[in-house]
């Protein structure tokens, strides 16, 4: 296991979920995301970072076998993954509702996860 590269992509993840949590604070419904260019912009760039923490937890996942089933099980990872391939081979077809639903609903649970996991690590 090389530790320094194995917590320099959990960090990128982490900093990736307080990106994503401060430029989402002020969308209070997935309409918000689609109202005006400062709207567009933020699911343009929360995307990315969707799509970015779905590529660093596959590079995770290659590196370092099974040390992601430490804390959750193979089908809540690969739903994560699944989601970085539909973005970038997709991304005409991203739906703003299912980003406002990322962002509500399953950033607070992923953050826990890969804070586990890096207690884990260290």
């Amino acid at each position: 296991m090389d530790k320094s590269t194995t917590i320099e992509l959990i960090d990128f993840i982490l900093e990736s979920i307080r990106l994503i949590n401060r430029r989402f604070k002020s969308i209070k419904s997935s309409d918000d995301f689609l109202d005006s260019d400062d709207g567009l912009d933020k699911l343009d760039a929360i995307s990315m970072r969707i799509q970015a923490i779905g590529e660093a937890l596959k590079n995770l996942d290659k590196r370092e076998r099974g040390l992601l089933l430490k804390v959750s099980d193979k089908n809540y990872w690969s739903r994560i993954i699944k989601t970085r391939d539909f973005i970038s081979h997709h991304y005409v077809d991203i739906d703003s509702e299912t980003v406002f639903d990322i962002c509500s609903n399953e950033l607070e649970e992923l953050e826990n996860k890969i804070l586990e996991l890096k207690d884990y690590i260290n």
